[in-house]
């Protein structure tokens, strides 16, 4: 077997070699990607949490609304998007429990930081997830091209992301949401392309018939069409997303996964099982939320 081990193909070595080389070049790019995901996680997490030390209005927004009463305003407007997009009160009233029940057990900034990490990974993987997947449904090429990354993106162990992500943007939010990224992007990728390429064949050859453009047809027929596996890919992502918050502990991350890391490493049974609790709570809600929304 010596000639087989004898030579060893170097790949953790050219691994090495590019990161250290993007690391010398690509520094500047790196900064700038960071500095606008630590924007758009800064406004979402404001959103949710609503700091008195992070809002320029703070005086006139305690004589409406005291500080003790936004998190109520904000399970209020889950509770508006979930009839928005079901209109049926069963939902809504599961989001209204699950939300004042993570209220109850005093896990509401935990879960406001994870939020603020799945939306950011939704607002990502949707923008690059869907033109990818209409381009990869047109055409096939591109596709066979993409498949194999998408099954390493996929299947390659999810703390191997953190080592690149932790080299280019060090600790905090940033390498988390970048990790849930590269692991979550395939799905709306893929549930795009499947929504695409299914679009019956007759309405596509109806559209053809009026003269319609590939644009029209894209607008007025495929998307429509494609639309229930569009927002199955977007259910996926936030599922996806959520069961990375433990991970992203790891990295610096605030959310759900720092009381389990915690718990973890002080074998803490009661705060282990609290935490976990609340991250599948926090599961079913948004899954309700989004399933009749598929729809």
């Amino acid at each position: 077997m010596d000639w087989i081990t004898g030579t060893k193909i170097p790949v953790g070595k050219t691994a090495k070699t590019v990161f250290d080389w993007m690391t010398e070049n690509l520094t500047g790019v790196f900064d700038a990607i960071a500095a606008g995901l630590e924007g758009m996680i800064a406004v979402i997490l404001a959103c949710l949490t609503l700091p008195p030390d992070a809002r320029p209005f703070s005086g006139a927004y305690e004589v409406l609304y005291p500080a003790e009463f936004h998190p109520l305003l904000v399970i209020a407007g889950f509770v508006a998007l979930t009839w928005a997009l079901q209109r049926s009160w069963k939902p809504c009233l599961l989001v209204a429990l699950g939300f004042l029940f993570v209220l109850n057990q005093g896990y509401w900034k935990a879960t406001a930081e994870s939020l603020t990490l799945i939306l950011s990974a939704c607002v990502v993987c949707m923008a690059i997830g869907v033109p990818l997947g209409i381009a990869a449904a047109h055409r096939p090429k591109l596709y066979r091209f993409m498949a194999p990354v998408l099954d390493l993106m996929q299947t390659l162990p999810t703390f191997v992301y953190l080592i690149p992500a932790i080299v280019f943007f060090g600790l905090g939010m940033v390498p988390g949401l970048i990790a849930t990224v590269v692991f979550v992007l395939p799905a709306p990728i893929r549930l795009t392309r499947l929504g695409v390429v299914s679009t019956p064949p007759a309405l596509l050859e109806a559209a053809e018939a009026f003269g319609a453009s590939p644009w029209q047809k894209l607008r007025k027929v495929e998307l429509p069409s494609a639309w229930p596996q569009i927002m199955a890919g977007l259910n996926q992502t936030i599922m996806l997303s959520l069961s990375m918050v433990v991970i992203a502990a790891l990295v610096g991350a605030n959310g759900l996964g720092v009381p389990v890391v915690r718990a973890l490493n002080t074998v803490n049974t009661a705060l282990g099982f609290e935490a976990g609790l609340i991250i599948v709570v926090v599961a079913i809600v948004l899954d309700r939320m989004l399933r009749t929304g598929a729809k």
